[in-house]
């Protein structure tokens, strides 16, 4: 399933990736022939087994990780990239303010002009009265807020999220479901999200990609029906239960 060419923000042609070190060992094919594209201000979600390249796939969509076959189309000028990590990986040394105003200070913007920016997203995600705490006086949730914070303070164009709740217990990932969509509504970013949880995808997703195991390629694309803004009582529903089955059957 493809969106029109309008509202198109990238297209992703035959992406393949090989790791080869030159050594003896035989090369790991991390995935081959992946072919989709994804419109501004879309949501997709991508699943499926342990090991089948989806984290490598936004490692290659940031520019960390080189494509060995196809290629990748941004249709913006000099696209602007946000990427959240399992681990929050704030600086230990600087408080919640400093963290979120890093990239802007790393860009030549005036320190007070980046923290004012900082103080804005400490608004958007929830943390007022945090921004002198050091990252060891945060819980799991509250790292991670700060860190998609950090990742949308220069406004990027596609925020890419590789499992940014998979360390937390399972009550505080729910609740971060919800603050995610809540900062999608305000902000509106394009966002690719790798998750190995279901319910996850459907939750927070427009569309959720389904990889083959290694070397992963598109399985299966599930357009989700679910109208927004959405609640948590929708994960309870008939309907959300049999996308969920759809979703399990295709990963196994």
């Amino acid at each position: 399933m493809t969106s029109s060419p309008e509202t198109r923000l990238i297209e992703v042609q035959r992406l393949g990736v090989v790791y080869d070190d030159g050594a003896d060992a035989a090369a790991l094919h991390a995935l081959q022939g992946v072919t989709f594209d994804v419109s501004a201000q879309e949501f997709v979600a991508l699943i499926g087994p342990s090991g089948c390249g989806k984290s490598t796939l936004l490692r290659v969509l940031a520019g960390l990780v080189p494509p060995t076959q196809g290629r990748i189309i941004f249709h913006r000028d000099s696209p602007k990239i946000g990427m959240v990590f399992q681990q929050a990986n704030l600086m230990p040394w600087r408080n919640v303010l400093d963290n979120i105003a890093l990239p802007l200070v790393l860009e030549g913007m005036p320190l007070l002009s980046a923290r004012q920016r900082a103080l804005e997203m400490i608004h958007l995600v929830g943390l007022d009265g945090f921004g002198n705490a050091l990252p060891r006086d945060l819980s799991g949730g509250m790292a991670q807020r700060v860190a998609i914070a950090r990742a949308l303070i220069h406004d990027p164009d596609l925020l890419l999220l590789d499992e940014p709740f998979a360390a937390l217990d399972a009550l505080t990932r729910e609740k971060m479901w919800n603050e995610l969509l809540h900062i999608w509504q305000k902000k509106r970013k394009t966002v690719l999200m790798v998750t190995h949880s279901i319910s996850e995808a459907l939750f927070l997703a427009d569309r959720v990609l389904v990889l083959t195991r290694r070397p992963g390629s598109i399985k299966r694309v599930l357009r989700v029906p679910l109208p927004r803004p959405r609640d948590e009582s929708m994960r309870y529903t008939p309907e959300f239960g049999e996308l969920a089955h759809m979703l399990k059957q295709a990963i196994e």
